[in-house]
């Protein structure tokens, strides 16, 4: 069953190819090189860019050719728009429960204004942007967020997404809206060769996921530092609401274990006086990005540094230490103030 969907974006969510050709022929005319007509480029173009940029703009430097690229490109989101059925799958995958994530070549200073304006940033759990290498990046990318390959697809418009869908063993999805023919995408030898996104949903038979998944096991803590303040993190998961830190408890792990290990990756943080509060049922929370349901095993714990420095990882936007008195009035997520409510209610805070 396929519970995570990675997305390639330029060219299979976003077409921005006019606007990157204008950008490369830009950087081309500034070195002196005849631009490329747009069935050139597509001929032409590959990934690793690298590969690409060094066969027209050979010796130049990949800082110096990112910075140039930008240069020609300042308008993140202007002129690119989101490819015929790519909202509607993104939706209903969202509904159906399935993790979804961005791996792309493209600089994040272009996906993630152009996700927003497009109106499709909540859908995604990570948006892991300018990748230069993707068959490796995928290795790590579904380590750090806990991904079986083998429940995972990756769905993308050039060979070199294929080759990176296989080089994670997961299911590699071609789709022809893009930047390479499907002559081209057939030589990877996809899984699977779509000719837009439309055709997906009936594919990985997102409509009767929802009902057969089972509700997912997590846990989270409500932490103070030495002067009794709360930590809190905003996250657009949660409609950039505040909450508390945690995530979900793997196979083979304790509760307490799994909160220990949630905690450190998340915040860097190490936790001592640890305390079990309650268990919240957490059906189809309408602040959350897609359909879930949740068990949330939820803690209260200090820090077991005199003076913490929160590392946050990119599960989270930005983070605040907090009297009560003013924690209580951020606009906190429905169970981060259950859980404080019930702290307050047994005199634990």
């Amino acid at each position: 069953m396929i519970r995570n969907l990675l997305f390639d974006w330029s060219g299979t969510l976003a077409d921005d190819l006019p606007k990157v050709l204008h950008a490369v022929n830009g950087m081309l005319r500034a070195r002196g090189v005849p631009p490329l007509d747009r069935e050139t480029f597509r001929a032409r173009f590959r990934l690793p860019y690298t590969e690409f940029f060094e066969e027209m703009l050979p010796g130049l430097p990949l800082d110096e050719l990112q910075k140039l690229y930008l240069e020609h490109f300042p308008h993140a989101y202007e002129g690119v728009t989101i490819l015929p059925h790519a909202a509607e799958l993104l939706r209903e995958a969202a509904a159906a429960g399935l993790r979804l994530v961005v791996l792309s070549s493209a600089p994040e200073a272009h996906v993630v204004p152009q996700a927003i304006a497009l109106g499709v940033r909540d859908h995604f759990e990570v948006l892991r942007c300018g990748v230069i290498d993707k068959r490796t990046e995928i290795h790590h990318l579904l380590e750090s967020l806990d991904m079986r390959p083998e429940e995972t697809a990756f769905i993308g418009d050039m060979r070199h997404d294929i080759d990176a869908g296989k080089a994670a063993s997961v299911i590699a999805i071609a789709t022809c809206t893009g930047y390479e023919t499907a002559a081209q995408l057939m030589s990877a030898a996809p899984d699977f060769l779509v000719p837009d996104l439309s055709r997906l949903p009936s594919l990985l038979g997102l409509r009767r996921l929802s009902r057969t998944e089972i509700p997912v096991s997590t846990v989270g803590a409500l932490i103070l530092n030495d002067r009794d303040e709360l930590l809190l993190i905003r996250t657009h998961k949660w409609s950039h609401r505040w909450g508390i830190p945690g995530g979900k408890i793997k196979r083979g792990e304790t509760c307490e274990q799994a909160l220990v290990r949630e905690i450190d990756e998340e915040t860097g943080l190490r936790l001592r006086d640890i305390q079990f509060v309650m268990v919240q049922d957490c059906i189809e929370p309408p602040e959350f990005q897609r359909s879930a349901h949740f068990l949330l095993l939820n803690y209260l714990a200090r820090c077991a540094d005199e003076n913490p420095q929160v590392v946050l990882n990119e599960e989270a936007q930005a983070f605040t230490w907090l009297p009560l008195a003013e924690a209580l009035k951020l606009d906190l997520n429905v169970p981060t103030r259950v859980l404080i409510d019930e702290c307050l209610r047994r005199s634990l805070l």
